[in-house]
């Protein structure tokens, strides 16, 4: 358990091909205060220790009321409650908790918020009412087929405030919840049921729609199954005494929203938007290596054939077992919270249900535009951007809700035991939805721009200042390290008349090796690396990307904010395809500069031409390095 408020040692795992040694005592990792995606930079909300989907509406008296499921232990712990508190400073400061649910009451689990037209406040959550303290697994690994953990069963229910949060009612209503095959199908054949709920619940034409996940079983990766569904009441908002309602649950039969077809048994967490034609969207995660969507035409009763979601350019997407969440924006943009790596599939290990959960460092971003489809309107993702990222790679951040105020954009998260609120900067959504128009050039931070046209190789040219990524901290007693928020990106255009090994495009290594040079490297990639003389960093683009004769156009983006090296190639983001799980990589938080040489060599072993290269002291969005290659074309 980390304490809060203190900056706290962090050891970090980096994977892959990056590899680097060091000499002598390791030590802290600083957090780089002068960015803002560090999730150190957020405002923390106060929580009892273990803290789970800090989701939050604004009220009518001006305030952010916050739910969080929250408790002294760890998550499905005795104990488990929900609470709430609001801030009227966009989280710097909270008033005291309310606790919805007592803490010695049985659990009371995954609070989501809903604001009536009326300013009436619902909170709908898992409530264990029968207070059992173990139900049936249905896998191998739980002790005599029993599970302790019991904060995903029991009832669906609400409460509601009249105040803005300042309380909330004595009574909790029961949601009636039609009973689907899947309930059938679990080890009391739906005499229990087992679910439960994240997300954003909404409303549309007066008819309120809340989120729920069913659950097949307990096993192997704690739920061996699961689907969504929508529970839809038409005069939730038109009735004093909500014990009145009616409860419908969608969609219609007794299949919810699941995988496509041969996909895994884990689809969960939908998070569900209305776009401007009526049409409801739905994303949601999978063991697949890839988020889910579908489309509804018919406000929940009927989607669409599931699918793997897309980019724009018709690349899925990828993302492990792990929320990832849309929301429709003020300015009718959207914004999608993801993972942008592909776990691991199914298939390739014997036990599915355990895999998947990790690697939610960092987060990625994509914006959303509607575009007309066949059926109506439809979204169309950018290519994404790193949002938050924690030092350690191990930490995960998930459960996230946005708010807007005053046109500024904050999002909330949590590492289950810290949740923070964290304001994105304009101008970077500004970038991310820019990507749909057209390009402007890209010219801060530019320090090197040749041209190859008319020229021979190799050429030489003056090394351009590189940064220096970590240096020593003198206000500190013992001068240990701090890392810089620093970083920079090398664009090349460049046509190979064959990819063979050892090309060196690049290069501005010294007599002892240190430096960063670009290359073609033994699996026909372009291979980027770097040396500061002890560590030495590797990454490459995607396999299959180049090909012979072809003019290419490549940015690598070294960002020593996350320290993660990614590429651009021909207008597109790496992210691994088909055939790694990462496409972009991490480079050691103690490597210090890649300053080599006085002299960069281009194309000093390399059958082909240079036709461009550009080099920035700055690590450039991937939507500036997008605009930047159409700008070259």
């Amino acid at each position: 358990m980390r304490l809060k408020f203190i900056l706290r040692p962090i050891h970090c795992l980096l994977f892959g091909v990056l590899f680097w040694t060091f000499a002598g005592k390791t030590d802290h990792v600083i957090a780089q205060s002068g960015d803002w995606r560090n999730i150190e930079n957020g405002r923390i909300i106060p929580d009892k220790s273990y803290s789970d989907q800090p989701y939050i509406v604004k009220t009518d008296d001006g305030a952010w009321l916050c739910v969080m499921t929250t408790g002294s232990g760890h998550e499905g712990a005795s104990g488990q409650h929900i609470i709430s508190q609001r801030s009227f400073d966009q989280g710097i400061t909270w008033e005291e908790m309310i606790a919805i649910e007592p803490s010695d009451g049985p659990e009371a689990s995954y609070a989501v918020l809903l604001k009536a037209p009326s300013g009436r406040i619902f909170v709908f959550y898992n409530h264990n009412t029968d207070n059992l303290r173990e139900v049936k697994g249905d896998d191998p690994p739980y002790k005599n087929g029993v599970v302790k953990r019991v904060d995903s069963q029991g009832y669906f229910v609400f409460k509601y405030s009249d105040d803005h949060g300042k309380s909330w009612s004595e009574d909790r209503y029961t949601i009636p919840v039609r009973e689907f095959e899947i309930d059938r199908n679990n080890v009391y054949q739906g005499d229990i049921r087992f679910f439960w709920n994240v997300g954003k619940a909404f409303y549309h034409q007066g008819t309120a729609f809340v989120p729920l996940i069913k659950v097949g079983g307990f096993g192997n990766g704690f739920f061996t199954s699961n689907e969504g569904v929508l529970l839809k009441s038409d005069n939730l908002f038109d009735l004093a005494d909500p014990a009145n309602a009616n409860w419908n649950t969608l969609p219609e039969g007794d299949i919810g929203l699941r995988t496509p077809e041969n996909g895994g048994p884990i689809a969960a967490e939908q998070s569900y938007s209305v776009l401007s034609d009526g049409s409801f969207f739905v994303v949601y995660r999978s063991l697949d290596g890839h988020p889910v969507y579908s489309y509804s035409r018919d406000q929940g009763k009927t989607w669409d054939k599931p699918q793997y979601m897309p980019f724009a350019d018709g690349r899925m997407m990828k993302n492990p077992r792990a929320a990832n969440f849309a929301w429709k924006c003020e300015n009718g943009k959207f914004l999608y919270w993801f993972h942008n790596h592909g776990g691991r599939f199914i298939r390739e290990h014997p036990n599915p249900g355990s895999i998947g959960y990790n690697d939610r460092n960092p987060v990625w971003m994509a914006g959303g535009i509607e575009v007309d489809g066949k059926d109506g309107k439809e979204i169309q993702w950018s290519q994404p951007e790193i949002l938050i990222y924690d030092d350690d790679p191990l930490i995960r951040m998930s459960y996230p809700d946005l708010i807007e105020e005053n046109g500024n954009y904050f999002i909330t998260e949590t590492q289950k035991d810290i949740a923070r609120v964290h304001q994105i900067d304009n101008a970077f959504l500004e970038r991310l939805w820019g990507q749909f128009n057209e390009p402007v050039r890209v010219r801060d931070g530019l320090l090197v721009n040749w041209s190859g046209k008319g020229k021979s190789l190799p050429q030489k040219l003056p090394a351009p200042n590189v940064p220096t990524f970590r240096v020593r901290d003198t206000n500190t007693a013992d001068y240990r390290g701090k890392n810089n928020n620093v970083g920079f990106t090398i664009e090349l255009g460049f046509l190979l008349n064959e990819i063979k090994v050892g090309q060196v495009l690049a290069d501005t290594r010294d007599g002892s090796g240190k430096g960063w040079w670009i290359s073609i490297s033994d699996n026909k990639t372009l291979e980027f690396q770097m040396n500061d003389g002890q560590t030495r960093a590797v990454w490459s683009s995607d396999p299959g990307l180049l090909m012979p004769g072809k003019q290419h156009q490549i940015s690598i983006i070294v960002d020593g904010g996350p320290k993660i090296i990614a590429f651009v190639v021909d207008g597109r983001f790496n992210d691994g395809g088909k055939d790694r799980q990462f496409g972009w990589g991490r480079f050691s938080p103690y490597f210090k500069s890649p300053e080599g040489s006085k002299t960069l060599l281009l194309g000093s072993s390399i059958n082909g031409e240079l036709s461009y290269v550009r080099f920035f002291d700055r690590a450039l969005m991937v939507s500036e390095a997008l605009a930047s290659q159409r700008w070259m074309e």
